[in-house]
Protein backbone atom coordinates (compact mmCIF):
# COMPACT_ATOMS: atom_id res chain seq x y z
CA UNK A 1 0.00 0.00 0.00
CA UNK A 2 1.56 3.55 -1.00
CA UNK A 3 1.95 6.41 1.70
CA UNK A 4 -0.99 8.07 -0.43
CA UNK A 5 -3.37 5.31 -0.31
CA UNK A 6 -5.69 5.78 2.39
CA UNK A 7 -5.68 2.23 5.24
CA UNK A 8 -9.44 0.42 6.01
CA UNK A 9 -9.45 2.28 9.12
CA UNK A 10 -9.80 5.63 7.31
CA UNK A 11 -12.08 4.67 4.66
CA UNK A 12 -13.98 3.13 6.75
CA UNK A 13 -14.33 5.69 9.46
CA UNK A 14 -14.97 8.27 6.82
CA UNK A 15 -17.74 6.32 5.06
CA UNK A 16 -19.44 5.86 8.45
CA UNK A 17 -19.37 8.79 9.50
CA UNK A 18 -20.54 10.24 6.38
CA UNK A 19 -23.34 8.09 6.73
CA UNK A 20 -23.72 9.15 10.85
CA UNK A 21 -23.93 12.47 9.66
CA UNK A 22 -26.51 12.24 6.65
CA UNK A 23 -29.36 10.81 9.39
CA UNK A 24 -28.20 13.53 12.08
CA UNK A 25 -28.85 16.42 9.75
CA UNK A 26 -32.21 14.82 8.04
CA UNK A 27 -33.57 12.93 11.14
CA UNK A 28 -36.76 12.02 9.20
CA UNK A 29 -39.85 11.29 10.69
CA UNK A 30 -42.25 10.16 8.50
CA UNK A 31 -41.44 7.02 6.01
CA UNK A 32 -40.80 8.72 2.40
CA UNK A 33 -38.32 10.95 3.95
CA UNK A 34 -36.92 7.84 5.73
CA UNK A 35 -36.21 5.99 2.52
CA UNK A 36 -33.98 8.99 0.72
CA UNK A 37 -31.97 9.53 4.02
CA UNK A 38 -31.13 6.29 5.27
CA UNK A 39 -27.77 5.20 3.97
CA UNK A 40 -28.73 1.60 3.45
CA UNK A 41 -32.07 2.19 1.96
CA UNK A 42 -32.50 2.61 -1.77
CA UNK A 43 -31.50 6.39 -2.80
CA UNK A 44 -28.29 7.13 -1.21
CA UNK A 45 -27.16 3.25 0.12
CA UNK A 46 -23.43 3.34 1.16
CA UNK A 47 -23.93 -0.13 0.68
CA UNK A 48 -24.20 -0.25 -2.94
CA UNK A 49 -28.13 -0.48 -2.85
CA UNK A 50 -28.78 2.28 -5.07
CA UNK A 51 -32.44 0.86 -6.41
CA UNK A 52 -31.99 -1.91 -8.26
CA UNK A 53 -34.75 -2.23 -10.71
CA UNK A 54 -36.98 0.09 -8.15
CA UNK A 55 -36.35 -2.29 -5.27
CA UNK A 56 -34.89 -1.94 -1.98
CA UNK A 57 -31.25 -3.19 -1.44
CA UNK A 58 -31.64 -7.06 -0.67
CA UNK A 59 -28.74 -6.52 2.09
CA UNK A 60 -30.30 -4.53 4.19
CA UNK A 61 -33.83 -4.84 3.73
CA UNK A 62 -36.43 -6.53 6.17
CA UNK A 63 -33.74 -7.88 8.82
CA UNK A 64 -36.02 -7.19 11.68
CA UNK A 65 -39.44 -8.44 12.88
CA UNK A 66 -42.64 -6.41 12.53
CA UNK A 67 -42.99 -4.09 15.44
CA UNK A 68 -38.98 -5.08 16.82
CA UNK A 69 -38.35 -1.63 16.19
CA UNK A 70 -40.94 0.45 16.74
CA UNK A 71 -40.01 1.71 20.18
CA UNK A 72 -36.96 3.01 18.83
CA UNK A 73 -35.69 6.58 17.80
CA UNK A 74 -35.94 6.81 13.96
CA UNK A 75 -32.34 8.04 13.63
CA UNK A 76 -31.20 4.79 15.36
CA UNK A 77 -33.12 2.36 12.23
CA UNK A 78 -31.76 4.81 9.54
CA UNK A 79 -28.69 4.36 10.99
CA UNK A 80 -28.55 0.90 10.64
CA UNK A 81 -25.99 -0.49 8.21
CA UNK A 82 -26.48 -4.24 9.35
CA UNK A 83 -26.67 -7.81 7.05
CA UNK A 84 -28.73 -9.58 10.07
CA UNK A 85 -30.13 -9.50 13.18
CA UNK A 86 -27.90 -10.88 15.52
CA UNK A 87 -29.94 -9.57 19.11
CA UNK A 88 -32.95 -12.28 17.74
CA UNK A 89 -30.26 -15.10 17.18
CA UNK A 90 -28.32 -14.50 19.87
CA UNK A 91 -30.49 -16.15 22.67
CA UNK A 92 -29.92 -13.03 25.03
CA UNK A 93 -30.83 -13.88 28.90
CA UNK A 94 -31.49 -11.12 31.13
CA UNK A 95 -28.69 -10.17 33.62
CA UNK A 96 -26.00 -10.59 31.15
CA UNK A 97 -23.67 -8.39 29.62
CA UNK A 98 -23.54 -7.59 25.89
CA UNK A 99 -20.84 -6.05 23.80
CA UNK A 100 -21.81 -4.81 20.61
CA UNK A 101 -18.29 -4.66 17.99
CA UNK A 102 -18.84 -1.57 15.83
CA UNK A 103 -22.24 -0.53 17.32
CA UNK A 104 -22.74 2.24 14.61
CA UNK A 105 -26.18 3.83 15.55
CA UNK A 106 -26.73 1.67 18.35
CA UNK A 107 -30.10 -0.19 16.94
CA UNK A 108 -28.27 -3.24 18.14
CA UNK A 109 -27.43 -1.96 21.46
CA UNK A 110 -30.88 -0.89 22.74
CA UNK A 111 -32.12 -3.81 21.40
CA UNK A 112 -30.09 -6.08 23.12
CA UNK A 113 -30.41 -3.44 26.17
CA UNK A 114 -34.23 -4.48 26.18
CA UNK A 115 -33.02 -7.96 26.35
CA UNK A 116 -30.66 -8.40 29.22
CA UNK A 117 -33.27 -5.91 31.13
CA UNK A 118 -32.24 -3.67 34.04
CA UNK A 119 -29.81 -6.17 35.55
CA UNK A 120 -27.64 -6.68 32.44
CA UNK A 121 -26.11 -4.07 30.41
CA UNK A 122 -25.26 -3.65 26.76
CA UNK A 123 -22.05 -2.05 25.54
CA UNK A 124 -21.35 -0.40 22.26
CA UNK A 125 -17.99 0.24 20.62
CA UNK A 126 -17.15 2.36 17.45
CA UNK A 127 -14.39 4.24 16.64
CA UNK A 128 -16.63 7.04 14.55
CA UNK A 129 -17.76 10.05 16.49
CA UNK A 130 -20.68 10.94 14.54
CA UNK A 131 -21.90 7.52 14.85
CA UNK A 132 -20.80 7.43 18.73
CA UNK A 133 -22.40 10.96 18.76
CA UNK A 134 -26.09 9.72 16.90
CA UNK A 135 -26.05 6.48 19.25
CA UNK A 136 -26.05 8.25 22.68
CA UNK A 137 -28.53 10.45 21.02
CA UNK A 138 -30.36 7.95 20.24
CA UNK A 139 -30.17 6.18 23.89
CA UNK A 140 -31.12 9.34 25.18
CA UNK A 141 -34.29 9.28 23.11
CA UNK A 142 -35.25 6.08 23.98
CA UNK A 143 -34.53 6.64 27.99
CA UNK A 144 -32.42 3.24 28.03
CA UNK A 145 -29.75 3.64 30.97
CA UNK A 146 -28.42 0.59 30.76
CA UNK A 147 -26.38 0.91 28.15
CA UNK A 148 -23.02 2.33 27.47
CA UNK A 149 -21.35 3.54 24.28
CA UNK A 150 -17.19 3.25 24.02
CA UNK A 151 -15.01 4.59 21.45
CA UNK A 152 -12.29 1.99 20.12
CA UNK A 153 -11.29 -0.43 17.28
CA UNK A 154 -12.65 -3.10 17.61
CA UNK A 155 -8.78 -4.55 17.48
CA UNK A 156 -8.14 -3.05 20.83
CA UNK A 157 -11.10 -3.30 22.65
CA UNK A 158 -11.50 -0.99 25.94
CA UNK A 159 -12.63 -3.63 28.62
CA UNK A 160 -11.19 -6.03 30.47
CA UNK A 161 -10.63 -9.44 30.07
CA UNK A 162 -13.34 -12.22 30.97
CA UNK A 163 -15.95 -9.25 31.53
CA UNK A 164 -18.17 -9.99 29.00
CA UNK A 165 -21.41 -12.57 28.53
CA UNK A 166 -22.11 -12.32 24.99
CA UNK A 167 -20.60 -10.74 21.68
CA UNK A 168 -22.67 -9.69 18.88
CA UNK A 169 -21.89 -7.88 15.50
CA UNK A 170 -23.80 -7.02 12.83
CA UNK A 171 -21.87 -6.42 9.26
CA UNK A 172 -18.85 -5.00 10.93
CA UNK A 173 -15.84 -7.98 11.24
CA UNK A 174 -15.42 -7.88 7.72
CA UNK A 175 -14.64 -4.37 7.64
CA UNK A 176 -11.43 -4.93 9.81
CA UNK A 177 -7.87 -5.24 7.97
CA UNK A 178 -6.72 -7.20 11.19
CA UNK A 179 -9.80 -10.29 11.41
CA UNK A 180 -7.15 -13.06 13.29
CA UNK A 181 -6.62 -9.45 16.23
CA UNK A 182 -10.03 -8.90 16.14
CA UNK A 183 -11.33 -12.42 17.20
CA UNK A 184 -8.02 -12.89 19.75
CA UNK A 185 -9.43 -9.55 21.40
CA UNK A 186 -13.52 -10.95 21.56
CA UNK A 187 -11.91 -14.13 22.84
CA UNK A 188 -9.90 -12.02 24.90
CA UNK A 189 -12.88 -10.13 26.65
CA UNK A 190 -15.46 -13.17 26.85
CA UNK A 191 -16.09 -14.61 30.04
CA UNK A 192 -15.57 -18.24 30.46
CA UNK A 193 -18.89 -19.89 28.23
CA UNK A 194 -18.99 -16.65 27.21
CA UNK A 195 -20.52 -16.77 23.53
CA UNK A 196 -19.88 -15.40 20.11
CA UNK A 197 -22.47 -14.17 18.25
CA UNK A 198 -22.41 -12.35 15.05
CA UNK A 199 -24.13 -11.38 11.65
CA UNK A 200 -21.48 -11.34 8.96
CA UNK A 201 -21.05 -11.57 4.97
CA UNK A 202 -19.37 -14.55 4.38
CA UNK A 203 -17.96 -15.95 0.89
CA UNK A 204 -18.59 -19.53 0.11
CA UNK A 205 -16.02 -21.40 -2.25
CA UNK A 206 -13.79 -19.42 -4.43
CA UNK A 207 -14.42 -16.22 -6.89
CA UNK A 208 -12.59 -14.53 -9.41
CA UNK A 209 -10.71 -11.51 -7.99
CA UNK A 210 -12.06 -8.63 -9.39
CA UNK A 211 -15.66 -10.16 -9.13
CA UNK A 212 -15.00 -10.66 -5.42
CA UNK A 213 -13.82 -7.13 -5.08
CA UNK A 214 -16.99 -5.50 -6.58
CA UNK A 215 -18.91 -7.84 -5.15
CA UNK A 216 -17.50 -6.74 -1.58
CA UNK A 217 -17.64 -3.13 -2.44
CA UNK A 218 -21.64 -3.82 -3.13
CA UNK A 219 -22.25 -6.22 0.24
CA UNK A 220 -20.37 -4.20 2.58
CA UNK A 221 -19.05 -0.97 1.69
CA UNK A 222 -15.66 -1.85 2.27
CA UNK A 223 -15.70 -5.41 2.71
CA UNK A 224 -13.01 -8.20 2.83
CA UNK A 225 -15.61 -10.89 3.24
CA UNK A 226 -13.84 -13.80 5.16
CA UNK A 227 -14.38 -17.56 3.36
CA UNK A 228 -16.20 -19.67 5.55
CA UNK A 229 -13.42 -22.20 6.54
CA UNK A 230 -11.18 -19.56 6.82
CA UNK A 231 -13.67 -17.43 9.37
CA UNK A 232 -14.09 -21.17 11.09
CA UNK A 233 -10.07 -21.71 10.93
CA UNK A 234 -9.32 -18.63 12.44
CA UNK A 235 -12.08 -18.98 15.63
CA UNK A 236 -10.69 -22.04 16.00
CA UNK A 237 -6.96 -20.77 16.58
CA UNK A 238 -8.30 -18.49 18.58
CA UNK A 239 -9.79 -20.91 21.28
CA UNK A 240 -12.84 -20.74 20.11
CA UNK A 241 -14.97 -23.75 20.31
CA UNK A 242 -18.50 -25.04 19.00
CA UNK A 243 -18.14 -23.13 15.73
CA UNK A 244 -21.44 -22.83 13.55
CA UNK A 245 -21.84 -20.89 10.35
CA UNK A 246 -25.28 -20.83 9.34
CA UNK A 247 -26.69 -19.26 6.24
CA UNK A 248 -29.15 -16.48 6.51
CA UNK A 249 -29.43 -14.60 3.63
CA UNK A 250 -28.18 -15.71 -0.05
CA UNK A 251 -27.29 -12.54 -2.80
CA UNK A 252 -27.83 -13.80 -5.96
CA UNK A 253 -26.10 -12.54 -9.13
CA UNK A 254 -29.19 -10.72 -9.91
CA UNK A 255 -29.39 -9.00 -6.90
CA UNK A 256 -26.47 -7.07 -7.43
CA UNK A 257 -26.39 -6.83 -11.37
CA UNK A 258 -27.06 -3.08 -12.09
CA UNK A 259 -23.68 -2.57 -9.30
CA UNK A 260 -21.50 -5.19 -11.10
CA UNK A 261 -22.53 -3.59 -14.49
CA UNK A 262 -21.74 -0.05 -13.35
CA UNK A 263 -18.23 -1.59 -12.10
CA UNK A 264 -17.61 -2.96 -15.24
CA UNK A 265 -17.86 -6.26 -14.88
CA UNK A 266 -19.51 -9.04 -17.14
CA UNK A 267 -22.40 -10.00 -15.33
CA UNK A 268 -23.26 -12.70 -18.14
CA UNK A 269 -19.81 -14.11 -17.77
CA UNK A 270 -19.35 -14.31 -14.28
CA UNK A 271 -23.02 -15.69 -13.21
CA UNK A 272 -21.71 -19.14 -12.08
CA UNK A 273 -18.53 -17.37 -10.20
CA UNK A 274 -21.14 -14.75 -8.58
CA UNK A 275 -24.34 -16.58 -7.30
CA UNK A 276 -24.78 -17.78 -4.18
CA UNK A 277 -20.92 -17.38 -3.14
CA UNK A 278 -21.91 -14.15 -0.72
CA UNK A 279 -24.27 -15.05 1.76
CA UNK A 280 -25.37 -13.18 5.58
CA UNK A 281 -24.39 -15.76 8.08
CA UNK A 282 -25.39 -16.22 11.65
CA UNK A 283 -21.32 -16.98 13.17
CA UNK A 284 -21.52 -18.80 16.51
CA UNK A 285 -18.65 -20.09 19.04
CA UNK A 286 -17.94 -20.31 22.28
CA UNK A 287 -15.06 -19.68 24.88
CA UNK A 288 -14.57 -22.87 26.89
CA UNK A 289 -15.28 -22.90 30.01
CA UNK A 290 -12.94 -24.37 32.76
CA UNK A 291 -13.42 -28.18 33.10
CA UNK A 292 -13.99 -28.90 37.04
CA UNK A 293 -10.93 -30.52 36.93
CA UNK A 294 -9.14 -27.58 35.93
CA UNK A 295 -11.31 -25.29 38.30
CA UNK A 296 -10.15 -27.34 41.27
CA UNK A 297 -6.66 -26.97 40.06
CA UNK A 298 -7.24 -23.28 40.19
CA UNK A 299 -8.99 -23.17 43.26
CA UNK A 300 -6.89 -21.83 46.43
Amino acid sequence: MSSTTPDVTTIVREKYGEAARRVLELAPQDTADAAAASCCGPVNSCCGGAAFNGTVDPITSNLYVNGETDELPNAAVLASLGCGNPTALAELREGEVVLDLGSGGGIDVLLSARRVGPTGKAFGLDMTDDMLALARRNAAEAGVGNVEFLRGRIEEIPLPSNSVDVIISNCVINLSGDKRRVLAEAFRVLKPGGRFAVSDVVVRGAVPADVRRSMELWVGCVAGALEEQEFRTLLAESGFTDIDIEPTRLYRSEDARAFLQESGINVEANLAAIDGKFMAAFVRATKPAPTPAHASLAAP
